[in-house]
């Protein structure tokens, strides 16, 4: 099975050009790369790191932000802090409201406390949507940023 040596994608036997880059296949016959082709030569591209940055919540972001070839990276660094503000928020957020139900549920009872149930629920929907969202804009290369803490990650990553 050959392979393009420019993109590796799989050229198909006795073809004298790649199907994916137009590139002469006379190169042909090596393997792909490990990283698919995609990127830069030095692991995922740029796209996909900001897009990770927000998959595993603070987790993710924290991690690209120590990671060499990342780290130097403005975009990168951008997307990582608007991330980790992003879930620090939103976990104080849920706190927040855990405690004044559960002390509306103590003084007026039950019923109170279900008033914060659809509420929650919104919050859940609406911040799952955001994270979606904030995961599309960073992998098709645009840096939204969000109205309070996207100010102070494009501070953190630097201008």
């Amino acid at each position: 099975m050959a392979f393009c040596g420019k993109c590796g994608a799989q050229v198909a036997e006795g073809t004298s050009f790649c199907g994916s880059c137009g590139s002469a296949a006379g190169g042909a016959g090596a393997a792909p790369a490990a990283g698919g082709g995609a990127g830069t030569g030095e692991g995922l591209s740029t796209n996909v790191v900001c897009a990770l940055a927000y998959a595993v919540g603070l987790i993710t972001g924290v991690i690209f932000l120590v990671l060499d070839p990342y780290k130097n990276d403005r975009k990168v660094r951008f997307h990582c802090f608007q991330s980790i503000f992003f879930h620090v928020g939103i976990i104080a957020i849920f706190i927040a409201i855990m405690f004044v139900s559960f002390f509306l549920r103590m003084i007026g009872g039950g019923m109170i406390g279900l008033i914060f149930l659809p509420i929650d629920m919104l919050l859940w929907f609406g911040s799952f949507c955001l994270w979606l969202f904030l995961m599309f804009k960073a992998y098709n290369g645009e840096e939204f940023q969000l109205p309070i803490i996207g100010p102070l990650a494009a501070k953190q990553a630097g201008n």
